[in-house]
């Protein structure tokens, strides 16, 4: 049996490259799995509590705002003139 040609030094460099670019990818998926993506979880849940709050706010015054609108006139003076 022959032996393995010895390979070319740029496919080893191409090797080594492939090898340290999947560590590395492996290196950020897991940084994003551990910081960023807790982070995302807690930050939104805080953000949909604040836009709650906001539309409570918003309910408020638009009942407020119907209520008003909904009343009667206040009555006018019997001298007056009417229009």
């Amino acid at each position: 049996m022959a032996a393995e040609e010895p390979k070319r030094p740029w496919e080893q460099q191409l090797r080594d490259a492939a090898t340290h670019l999947e560590t590395d990818l492996k290196n950020v998926v897991k940084y994003i799995n551990d910081e960023v993506v807790p982070g995302v979880r807690r930050n939104s849940s805080d953000a949909l509590r604040t836009a709650a709050a906001e539309l409570h706010k918003l309910a408020s015054r638009t009942d407020d705002h119907a209520q008003r609108s909904s009343a009667p006139p206040p009555p006018q003076p019997k001298d007056s003139p009417k229009p």
